[in-house]
């Protein structure tokens, strides 16, 4: 085997430990392989725990980025990976043994332009709160049909994958991550994959840990963030990839909706109250069904709304601000 595994990192003192330690474990010898992270002038000892690493295993490389913008890190590591089959890693989340061999595998098999596997969403962090927020992350209810975050059976053709193992042609043919999207990189790029003609397969017996924020803070945020660039994505694939995209925005639009029609008196205030009725007891019926503790079920509701509604607010924003007012996702400000 002979690939280039890519990784952006800033401040990720926590993590990457852990995540190297994976991908030394893997079963295949390195060779004429490689990894390359890409920092953005990390704050932590971030640097200086790769450096260590370096000195072990010297097929590992560290380059800088100083825009510390995710796609910006991506791309300087694509135009320096050497090799023909890429990946697209994360040091939040740390890889079994035969990730790298079963993806390329079946990247070359099923002639795919992209192919991911499963992400087994961990706590970032002991108590309860980490841990309701990896099962929130985990919900159908909480994060709609996304497979590759509730599992599949069997292969599949689908709109993404988590990181990604591709095709090094690929890039040369459709181009590279976005520097303009700041988060949702991933989706845009893997749609235009799909929009070119390309095929994006989940790999279910592929299962990779990620380990999700720790404080409900940090998850409003990486949402809200989430839905303030889907509608720029949107826009610079013409289209929408997935209906689910849609679901925290209407939500959001019926919250307001109720609260004015409630407040004014309005006609069919009921209904709309009958509806949020609904989604309320549909929340508490999956958190009782998926927390294992009575205060995991009591909490979990409160994160599937923090979920919907920070994606639903950031959609709204998003639209104002990309198809509304124009405006560049350049210099939007993201707490990483």
């Amino acid at each position: 085997m002979k690939i280039s595994i890519i990784c952006p990192v800033y401040n990720e003192e926590k993590y990457i430990g852990g995540c190297i330690e994976s991908l030394m474990k893997q079963d295949f010898t390195w060779n004429e392989s490689e990894i390359i992270l890409v920092d953005g002038l990390s704050s932590d000892k971030t640097r200086q725990i790769i450096k260590e690493y370096i000195v072990k295993y010297p097929f590992i490389k560290l380059l800088d980025n100083p825009r510390k913008i995710t796609p910006v890190s991506l791309n300087i590591a694509i135009r320096a990976a050497k090799n023909d089959i890429i990946f697209r890693i994360d040091a939040h989340t740390t890889y079994p043994p035969n990730y790298f061999s079963v993806l390329s595998k079946h990247l070359i098999e099923l002639k795919a332009d992209n192919v991911g596997g499963i992400c087994r969403t961990l706590p970032g962090g002991k108590g309860l709160i980490p841990v309701s927020i990896a099962k929130a992350m985990s919900s159908i209810f909480g994060m709609g049909n996304s497979y590759f975050r509730i599992g599949a059976k069997k292969i599949m053709e689908v709109d993404t994958v988590p990181f990604g193992c591709f095709r090094r042609e690929v890039f040369d043919r459709i181009g590279l991550f976005d520097e303009e999207l700041i988060r949702n990189q991933d989706d845009e790029f893997n749609g235009r994959i799909i929009k070119n003609g390309g095929k994006i397969f989940l790999i279910p017996t592929v299962i990779i840990d990620y380990f999700a924020r720790d404080k409900v803070s940090k998850l409003s945020q990486m949402f809200y963030q989430y839905g303030l660039f889907k509608p720029l994505v949107n826009k610079k694939l013409g289209s929408s990839a997935t209906v689910r995209q849609f679901f925290p925005l209407l939500f959001v639009l019926l919250l307001v909706a109720a609260l004015v029609f409630l407040t004014f008196q309005l006609p069919f205030y009921e209904v709309l109250l009958a509806v949020l009725g609904l989604y309320l007891v549909l929340s508490v019926s999956f958190a009782v069904k998926e927390g294992d503790s009575f205060s995991e079920s009591l909490i979990m509701p409160i994160l599937y709304f923090v979920l919907h509604v920070s994606y639903g607010f950031g959609y709204i924003r998003g639209i104002l601000r990309f198809l509304i007012l124009k405006k560049s996702g350049i210099n939007v400000e993201t707490n990483r």
